[in-house]
């Protein structure tokens, strides 16, 4: 399976959402990072075939997706971030109305329910209302409701967005599960969401891939160092403008940064290790998350 994405451009009045973007994807798990209006859902959307690009097409083993029509939609299982359900449906009730609308046969749609419900950890939940589940357990129905029709290309928007650490660990590796023999697209703003589970990971910002590769060589290649600095508590304010600081630590002798710099920011600075949410601050920086998304 292979996804190519060749100069998508699609913008929202003056705002270029998606900028002549170029990549190509084959089967695997790709991790989509950047902060809210990066970009990410107008991409993904596209890539669902819900709008159109201005400009630019996407190709799926070689064929405009555009032309593929329902041959395409076939193989493609999309969670949006916000999933529609009807709250009075049980999961299992809900699970087959999503197939009889996907066109599944009774036989098969019964079967791959009972499967998924197995496979997402929901199957003694099987009759219970919708509106009773969790945030997490709702996430793993919409994941199922994905993948009703073992689709080769599973699109997820922002998959774990509002669920607590313990959620959010159990649906990353229920996505590693998943991710066998197909094309996983997950987009994020989280950085441990990617961090563990992408085989690649690509850095959209404004609308553009800036970077991509895996953890370590997204990593190795930050032309950055990652600095710890003791400064006392009245010194913190000056550092915050001058700096990228990753992180702010109070201790029992001052103040502790972690501070990206392209040399030491003072002579007793020590160089720590570059994590990868050293290098989201440096190509995202600070204040970006709460602009708006397209």
């Amino acid at each position: 399976m292979e996804l190519v994405l060749d100069n998508l451009t699609k913008k929202y009045k003056n705002v270029t959402a998606v900028n002549q973007l170029n990549y190509v994807m084959s089967s695997g798990v790709y991790g989509l990072l950047g902060s809210n209006g990066a970009g990410k859902t107008t991409l993904m959307r596209m890539i669902c075939t819900l709008i159109k690009p201005d400009s630019g097409r996407i190709l799926c083993n070689g064929k405009d997706i555009q032309q593929m029509a329902k041959t395409y939609r076939n193989l493609l299982g999309y969670l949006p971030q916000e999933f529609g359900f009807y709250p009075d449906f049980t999961a299992e009730e809900y699970l087959l109305y999503i197939a009889s609308i996907k066109d599944i046969h009774p036989v098969l749609a019964r079967k791959r329910t009972d499967e998924l419900l197995r496979q997402v950890g929901m199957e003694k939940y099987r009759k219970k209302k919708m509106k009773r589940f969790s945030g997490g357990m709702k996430r793993r129905i919409g994941i199922a409701q994905a993948m009703l029709n073992n689709p080769k290309i599973l699109v997820l928007d922002e998959p774990t967005a509002g669920l607590d650490p313990g959620e959010r660990i159990r649906l990353r590796n229920l996505l590693s599960e998943l991710s066998r023999d197909r094309l996983v697209l997950l987009s994020t703003h989280i950085v441990s969401d990617v961090e563990y589970i992408a085989n690649e990971i690509l850095l959209m910002k404004d609308g553009s891939i800036v970077d991509a590769g895996t953890a370590a060589r997204l990593i190795d290649a930050m032309p950055q160092q990652v600095y710890l600095c003791m400064v006392p508590e009245a010194h913190v304010g000056s550092y915050l403008k001058r700096y990228h600081v990753a992180n702010v630590r109070t201790t029992a002798d001052g103040t502790e940064l972690r501070i990206l710099a392209d040399k030491a920011p003072m002579p007793e600075a020590r160089i720590t290790q570059t994590t990868l949410e050293d290098v989201f601050l440096y190509h995202f920086g600070r204040g970006n998350a709460g602009d708006g998304a397209f």
